[in-house]
């Protein structure tokens, strides 16, 4: 198979058939050499066209507990408290930013714990501000 770019669906599944018969190529030989190409090739077809976002920040929490064998106490150095740690996990808290600070240890990449916070929609004006406007107005 000529080695070309991958523009279309029919493009992607002819480059994975023919990488599935170089598979067992070994390292160094023109074989292998075009199974790596194609395997880059693939990838950049798959990362543009079947992106995948970014986990939840409780989701990653959870799988690098599961990575590393953790308990929900493990977390409390992390969170501060047992009763914040059940909070976060169940869903029922947001990461502060010193929790983020804190989960970044684990190694946790910032950019995942830190979307919710990135998304958050700005925050309206404390009523009493308003209230105090009014009376100051009137």
């Amino acid at each position: 198979m000529p080695i070309k770019p991958i523009h279309t669906a029919a493009d992607h599944e002819a480059a994975l058939a023919r990488l599935d018969t170089l598979f067992d190529s070994a390292p160094g030989t023109s074989e292998g050499d075009e199974a790596e190409v194609l395997t880059l090739l693939i990838q950049h077809y798959e990362e543009k066209h079947f992106p995948i976002g970014l986990p939840s920040p409780v989701d990653a929490i959870r799988f690098r507990m599961e990575q590393q064998n953790l308990k929900p106490k493990d977390l409390v150095p992390y969170l501060s408290s047992p009763s914040k740690v059940s909070e976060v996990l169940s869903g029922r808290r947001r990461l502060s930013l010193a929790m983020i600070r804190n989960l970044i240890g684990l190694g946790i990449p910032a950019e995942v714990l830190l979307q919710e916070i990135r998304a958050s929609p700005k925050r309206p004006a404390p009523r009493r501000a308003a209230r105090k406007r009014h009376l100051v107005a009137v």
